[in-house]
């Protein structure tokens, strides 16, 4: 799409130009495209996590179908907060939000195995983590410090390297059938439908552009979807069963879950509102840049912490997972050139109208779990990939090397063997076996304590002989 169609440079680079509704309704729609699947698939992964997601036969499978309303919907919702703005709350920038997979790592184990009664917990943290992040907003500035690019990388690899085992399991055909011994566990032709996806997402990313590049997840599962009607693997009758049992029409309810305060949960959502609070902060600094060409203000920067927390908060009270800002429509935003703050605000209108409208998820739910695998795969695969990217920014001198040696050996390990510590008190064997907060802690910690240079002998005798070749200087060079 052409820019000189939309207005001049000067406008484009003015969050609060509006384009003609011809160009900005596409526009907007885009941005929904771009991360309408990333949106949705926490909601489906903690159902799983829980006993009553795809391929479960749980008589709670229905409350799956709401969770993914009220994804679409609360998306929607902090959006506005942030194109909008409440009072101070609210960046006054193009600023998507949407599901965060970030505290995946702290939903999984609070409700492994445990059903519906599990999110009680589940939502008291959400709610009480988003007032506590929305606060951070105040002393966002003070405390970037500690959050540097070798905490944020490792979390973000960290997040990676947990949930690419759940895009591998869906693809095969979904936990409850591995669990039950199903001999189409692993099959070629549940392989196969992963494989299309992820096939036709490729395509589809490296060799168009535009709209089709951008929502080049959500058109592979289009097309897995299609496969999946042609194999037998979804039928027109289960499709045509589902859409009609969902209403046209369906508003929140507040504390359908309950309300429950669970130690673990607080700790663990409080703990990762720091490092969404910072990742916030990169989008807002990467959004004028890109799309304005300057720096994030302090107003921005903080009215969208505000914005980020509230939206969570709010979220939560109606059964939606945390929101945070959305990366992969910061770089929209520099690809288009379309700095307009109201196209966005048309992107989340949309996503309200889809979450009023519970038939959408009704469709979505009979989409096969291998189907969702080939997308899974590529999206936590990406998530992989961006936090290697944001690690190439450190200087990797011996002590750092050290630092994230330590803090990833010890994050990893429990997340793949959490019966190491299941004689701990049952917070603290929920939080550390996340894998995730024990390996930020550990490296925030290590980064501020530990003196800035390390002995050459000090790491070389413990590498194996492996030394590394890093960009960042080594002491004495």
């Amino acid at each position: 799409m052409s820019t000189g169609s939309i207005g001049t440079p000067q406008q484009l680079r003015d969050p609060n130009y509006t384009p003609a509704l011809s160009r900005a309704i596409p526009l907007g729609i885009q941005h929904v495209l771009a991360m309408f699947v990333s949106n949705v698939t926490p909601a489906i992964i903690v159902a799983g996590a829980a006993g009553f997601g795809f391929g479960s036969n749980s008589p709670d499978f229905p409350e799956l179908l709401y969770m993914i309303q009220m994804s679409m919907l609360f998306a929607g919702v902090a959006t506005l907060l942030q194109t909008v703005t409440v009072g101070p709350v609210g960046a006054a920038l193009p600023i998507v939000q949407g599901t965060s997979f970030a505290f995946l790592p702290i939903m999984i184990p609070l409700v492994a195995g445990k059903g519906v009664d599990a999110l009680a917990a589940l939502y008291g943290g959400v709610i009480i983590g988003g007032i506590f992040h929305a606060a951070l907003g105040t002393v966002i500035g003070k405390i970037r410090f500690a959050l540097p690019p070798l905490v944020t990388g490792l979390v973000v690899l960290m997040i990676g390297l947990m949930l690419v085992k759940v895009g591998i399991q869906y693809a095969a055909g979904g936990v409850p059938a591995k669990m039950s011994g199903a001999a189409e566990y692993g099959s070629l032709l549940n392989w196969s439908a992963a494989l299309v996806v992820i096939v036709v997402t490729l395509g589809l990313k490296f060799f168009t552009r535009g709209m089709l590049s951008v929502s080049a997840v959500l058109l592979g599962l289009v097309v897995g979807y299609a496969y999946a009607l042609m194999m037998g693997m979804v039928t027109i009758e289960a499709i045509g069963t589902s859409w009609s049992r969902a209403s046209a029409f369906a508003l929140p309810v507040p504390f359908k879950y309950g309300f429950e305060i669970s130690v673990a949960a607080v700790l663990g959502f409080c703990l990762m509102a720091f490092v969404s609070a910072v990742e916030t902060v990169g989008d807002v600094s990467g959004i004028t840049k890109g799309g304005a060409g300057r720096e994030a203000t302090d107003k921005e920067i903080e009215g969208a912490t505000y914005a980020d927390g509230i939206g969570s908060a709010v979220a939560g009270l109606f059964g939606a997972m945390p929101n945070t800002s959305f990366s992969q429509n910061v770089g929209l935003i520099a690809m288009t050139g379309v700095m307009s703050r109201h196209v966005v605000t048309i992107g989340a209108i949309f996503l309200i109208i889809c979450g009023l409208i519970p038939k959408v998820g009704a469709i979505i739910r009979t989409v096969p779990i291998e189907v969702l695998g080939g997308g899974v795969i590529v999206m936590f695969g990406m998530v992989v990939a961006a936090g290697i990217s944001m690690l190439s920014d450190v200087d990797w001198n011996r002590r750092n090397m050290v630092i994230f040696a330590i803090s990833l050996s010890i994050g990893l390990g429990l997340q793949l063997e959490p019966d190491a510590v299941k004689n701990l008190p049952d917070t603290l064997r929920i939080l550390m076996t996340s894998g995730l907060l024990p390996a930020a802690l550990l490296a925030m910690v290590l980064n501020l304590i530990l003196p800035e240079e390390l002995a050459e002998e000090s790491t070389d005798e413990v590498s194996g002989g492996h030394a590394g070749h890093g960009a960042g200087s080594m002491p004495g060079e």
